[in-house]
């Protein structure tokens, strides 16, 4: 197959940044679209040209690193995908193909593809966790958890941290994964002793990180690849509100 990348390069945050086309031959349908993007680097370094940066780990759909819009669609056309899950014969041979990172203030761009998430490790570190003692591993059985609650709670912590809710977005809000975070801690009885701290906390950081506002559009949901439910973002708003009156009790 062979494709014409349209690709966003940009040399830092500070750097204006414009798009670059290359030419792609010799693709197989069965390759990755991360696969590639090493064919193009392989070929830019052999010409002594500066390759494409952009962030990947695992590979495996699991990590979240690949984050990149891919012809105007977090992760590219497929629902319930990551990027490096995304395969050659998702497209048309000769296809025009344009690659571009997220698009986000609170995300701003390290080079060409890669931006710097840490955003979301702050609003983590800033209440996404549990406060136990130490000691030895307690039963599994000995808090009693009904199994609907235990699946919803698990179905929250599948979100990856990827950023497509954000780069889907038109507001670039982050309430799909801040509510996730929330969430898969809230319903559980490990997680509700610091529940009304923790929902203020991690929206005031979301806030303060410069994210913005929902839209009640639902994009973040359709284009999440683990499609982490809306139904978050109305708990986490249940849990703002109660922990706002309960602070002036």
């Amino acid at each position: 197959m062979k494709f014409n990348l349209k690709i966003w390069r940009q040399k830092n945050n500070q750097d204006k940044g414009a798009f670059k086309t290359y030419e792609l031959d010799g693709v197989s349908s069965d390759m990755s679209f991360l696969e590639m993007i090493d064919v193009l680097n392989e070929q830019l370094i052999d010409k002594d040209e500066d390759p494409v940066h952009f962030d990947h780990d695992c590979r495996e759909g699991i990590c979240g690193m690949c984050s990149m819009y891919i012809n105007g669609e977090p992760h590219g056309p497929l629902r319930g995908v990551t990027t490096c899950q995304l395969h050659m014969r998702s497209f048309q041979d000769g296809e025009t193909i344009t690659i571009e990172p997220w698009r986000a203030s609170a995300f701003p761009v390290v080079k060409d593809l890669a931006v710097d998430r840490s955003a979301f490790d702050r609003v983590i570190q800033a209440g996404g966790y549990v406060s136990v003692n130490t000691g030895g591993t307690p039963d599994a059985n000995e808090i009693p958890i009904p199994k609907s609650v235990a699946d919803e709670a698990f179905d929250s912590a599948t979100c990856i941290g990827c950023g497509a809710c954000v780069a889907a977005c038109k507001n670039a809000s982050a309430m799909l994964f801040v509510s996730a975070k929330i969430s898969q801690l809230s319903m559980l009885p490990q997680g509700k002793v610091e529940g009304a701290e923790r929902a203020q906390k991690m929206v005031a950081q979301m806030d303060e990180e410069g994210f913005g506002a929902c839209t009640n559009t639902g994009a973040c949901s359709a284009e999440c690849p683990k499609g982490i439910d809306l139904s978050n973002i109305a708990r986490m708003n249940r849990e703002y509100l109660g922990a706002k009156i309960g602070s002036q009790d």
